[in-house]
């Protein structure tokens, strides 16, 4: 039988409902001072919940180090995991499964969101092209990293093994390690942004190293199937991009296959960049398509899908589920309307980052319009 949006999915441990997952989606709502989810959020996540439908949370930096944009939920101090456990505990409320997004943005960032005002960490220091958020949600130049010391690699990784310990204890289901769009893990596969000399730079092996070192510390905590990967292949966002995606990702995906992962999480080329604006862009292979064959796991794919294209590459075996962005955004009741073949609400892009309840939680359900009607 082919699978389709609305049949069960084994991911990892877990047995899904449906195949319509929330993708990571920042949002810089988190309160202040300390970064930490309030009230306003977990009605946010609980609107998205549904029975047997997973939700991957919005990226949450790691350390105060690995933040790069304001208002963005931690995961790294106490009042941040009290917020983020109301945050679980409405969504299993609601019968659903959310794993948290550790992230770290490594040379995206911006000195005023840094401890002491110092330079963001990198592996190499290398300034990317465009610019960054600062602190006071303005606009700046990406500044000059500074390249992390050898000798201080064990202790970033141990930090994201602190970072998964603290989502157990906020009652995640598993977590979702951040690979893609141009942040830190990605910073370090590829050449553009690594031009380390030491066991993290040059080779493909070596750039991997960084990758595979974070999930195993992250399964060391969670065991292997409660944990997901999220990677950009041929994704150009913040400055990413490498000369030879296939030999780099091909490798970097069929390391992964044998640690028998929850899942691998790829975005399609045509929607890198689509959290800064509307893109769609052409002739580019679907990188879900061209992996297919390197990954024996569960995959989810997601970027620029409507629910008759979703459809589409479940029936093609392409990918098992697939996570919808903006459409969720818009929809709280996504999988519902999808269910019924209903319109779906239109999303307001000047609503996306930072704000309160506004494009946020006021989107109306398919039984509020039903009610109003």
């Amino acid at each position: 039988m082919t699978a389709t949006l609305f049949s069960p999915l084994a991911v990892g441990s877990y047995e899904l409902a449906h195949r319509v997952v929330m993708a990571p989606l920042t949002r810089m709502r988190a309160s202040q001072p300390g970064n930490v989810p309030s009230a306003m959020n977990v009605e946010y996540y609980a609107q998205r919940a549904s029975i047997g439908g997973l939700i991957i949370s919005e990226g949450s930096q790691i350390s105060q180090a690995g933040q790069g944009m304001p208002a963005t939920p931690g995961i790294h101090t106490p009042e941040q995991i009290t917020g983020w456990k109301a945050v679980t505990d409405a969504v299993h409320a609601k019968r659903g499964r959310i794993f948290l997004q550790l992230w770290h943005v490594g040379r995206i960032s911006h000195s005023s969101l840094q401890p002491g005002g110092a330079p963001p960490f990198a592996p190499s220091a290398i300034a990317a092209a465009g610019h960054a958020f600062t602190a006071l949600f303005e606009r700046a130049p990406f500044e000059t990293p500074q390249a992390i010391d050898t000798d201080l690699m064990p202790l970033l990784i141990e930090v994201y093994g602190q970072a998964a310990a603290n989502a157990k204890e906020a009652g995640f289901d598993g977590v979702e390690i951040h690979g893609a769009n141009g942040y830190l893990i990605e910073q370090f596969l590829q050449t553009r942004s690594n031009r380390r000399t030491d066991q993290y730079g040059g080779s493909i092996e070596n750039r991997t190293r960084l990758l595979l070192e974070v999930v195993e510390a992250v399964s060391a905590v969670w065991g292997s199937n409660r944990v997901g990967v999220r990677l950009s292949p041929f994704g150009i966002a913040n400055d990413s991009g490498e000369d030879d995606p296939l030999r780099l990702y091909g490798h970097v995906i069929r390391e992964l296959d044998r640690l028998h992962l929850a899942y691998l999480h790829l975005i399609e080329p045509r929607a890198s960049g689509a959290g800064q604006a509307e893109v769609d862009h052409k002739n580019v292979p679907s990188a879900a398509e061209l992996f297919r064959p390197a990954w024996s796991g569960t995959l989810i794919a997601a970027g620029n899908f409507k629910p008759e294209t979703a459809e589409a590459a479940l029936a093609a075996g392409h990918a098992d589920a697939i996570a919808f962005g903006r459409l969720f955004i818009a929809n709280p009741d996504l999988p519902e309307r999808i269910r019924r073949g209903a319109s779906l609400n239109p999303y307001h892009r000047p609503t996306f980052y930072g704000g309160g309840t506004e494009g946020y939680t006021d989107y109306p359900t398919l039984n509020a319009r039903e009610a109003a009607e």
